[in-house]
């Protein structure tokens, strides 16, 4: 760290009166840019600066947040102050779990650099691959949307971490929209990176790809509603993972919630031996991956279903505390105007032993899916729409069909999920995670295809 920013934040600490004390500083540098059709929607390069402190009381938390760093010890005795007021309302017994103490300066390890490419030249990549999509065949509109983000970031606490960590994310998502009579089809091509803007090149045929599937989508029937074993390729099983199964293992949530508690509990079985499900912050290159969480802890691999069984939770310090859990390095804030809560990194299905062609086989009428527009969840329950999707007839991809919803119960699911590939691979979205008003926040997923019995399939009843 620099000694001026850790003397700083030491010199500040010191005017700490409550039981722990925190401060997180952040610089960042960011470039946006969005095409829509033939308009130039945003194009914009700023800056922002600033930090917060956060203090615990009995119980109570005070947060505030600030972009100048004079009379920073200051704003230590007003979060203590807030803390104070509500510690002694709450009057909590609130334990943070004990992590030691360390000092660490982390550079960023990075390919090419986004912050090093001139604006000139992402425009005129970004304005290339939007013309590409426009000259497609039966290619009506288009959505380009890019970001680079490059943050310094500094933490420093009353227990005496101190940490420098040095930032990238950027994504972008390349839209094509076909039109048909009132009929309106998409498909896209998304990329994303923690440390190289390498992965936004050379995506011409993967565009070419998605523009031809949005045309094939206006004359694809409507699928006939029912109950289908289906084949989720790798994205869609990543984003299944994540907002059916990753946010109910978020125990800041989870202690609140006793009947989900009792589902979650470990030891719990749900799956096969093959099924493992595990959420990671050293996974990578991945937009997930981070030496350090926000409240310092060092990021690991936390199994939350191993050989079928609930493992583990992802936890903050003062969750992990409550639940009488380890930490898991899961306490994450979209940026320094938010306290850190517990958030997922990247969460995956580990891989299993089947090939693709294995799970084909003995299916007599299935679907298969790829991709994913995202979804809802309510609880366990499910709905995820899949940005492609397919008929399996007698163990063969078939015709192209549209309009599939996929719903259910997450936990039957899992039970369900008879046949897990061997194909793993990661997927870097250019979007993220959202809670508590705190999104998109950088995540990624991995996964292998998986294959599902009797999932239910919404379209057309005939």
């Amino acid at each position: 760290m620099d000694p001026r920013m850790k003397d700083l934040m030491a010199k500040a600490l010191k005017h700490s009166t409550a039981e722990y004390c925190e401060i997180r500083i952040e610089e960042t540098h960011e470039t946006a840019i969005r095409l829509r059709g033939n308009d130039i929607e945003l194009v914009s390069q700023t800056v922002s600066a600033g930090g917060n402190v956060r203090a615990l009381y009995r119980g109570g938390w005070g947060f505030v947040s600030f972009n100048r760093l004079d009379n920073l010890e200051k704003k230590v005795e007003e979060a203590c102050a807030q803390a104070k007021i509500l510690g002694e309302r709450l009057n909590k017994d609130i334990k943070l779990y004990p992590v030691e103490p360390v000092e660490d300066h982390v550079p960023g390890n990075f390919g090419k650099e986004a912050f090093a490419v001139p604006l000139k030249d992402k425009m005129e990549l970004l304005q290339g691959y939007n013309k590409l999509i426009l000259g497609c065949p039966e290619i009506t509109s288009s959505s380009v949307r890019y970001f680079d983000r490059h943050t310094h970031w500094y933490f420093a606490n009353s227990e005496g971490t101190y940490i420098y960590q040095e930032k990238m994310d950027l994504g972008g998502g390349l839209t094509a929209i076909a039109t048909k009579d009132d009929l309106t089809t998409q498909d896209y091509v998304n990329f994303g990176s923690n440390s190289d803007y390498n992965v936004a090149l050379g995506l011409e045929d993967e565009i070419r790809e998605a523009a031809e599937a949005a045309r094939q989508m206006l004359y694809a029937p409507v699928v006939e509603a029912g109950q289908y074993t289906v084949i989720l390729d790798p994205d869609m099983s990543g984003l299944f993972v994540h907002e059916a199964f990753g946010h109910l293992s978020e125990a800041d949530d989870l202690d609140e919630d006793e009947r989900m508690k009792e589902l979650l509990k470990i030891g719990t079985g749900y799956g096969t031996d093959d099924l493992n499900i595990y959420d990671s912050g050293i996974e990578g290159p991945n937009r997930g991956e981070c030496k350090y969480d926000d409240e310092g802890v060092p990021m690991q691999r936390t199994y939350l279903i191993k050989n079928g069984v609930i493992a583990g939770h992802l936890h903050s310090r003062e969750s992990a505390a409550k639940m009488g859990e380890a930490v898991t390095g899961n306490a994450r804030a979209l940026n320094y105007r938010f306290p850190p809560i517990v958030r997922m990194r990247t969460t995956c299905i580990g891989p299993g032993k089947h090939t693709f062609e294995e799970m084909l086989q003995g299916v007599s009428l299935g679907i298969y899916v790829q991709g994913g527009y995202g979804g809802q969840t309510n609880g366990e329950m499910f709905t995820f729409a899949p940005s492609r999707a397919y008929m399996i007839r007698n163990g063969s991809i078939a015709e192209m069909i549209r309009d599939v919803n996929l719903t259910g119960n997450v936990f039957d699911t899992l039970r369900n999920i008879d046949m897990i590939g061997n194909d793993f691979v990661y997927k870097n979205s250019p979007g993220g995670c959202g809670k508590g008003a705190q999104g998109p926040l950088p995540v990624a997923q991995g996964s292998p295809h998986i294959r599902i019995q009797n999932v239910i399939v919404g379209g057309e009843k005939k």
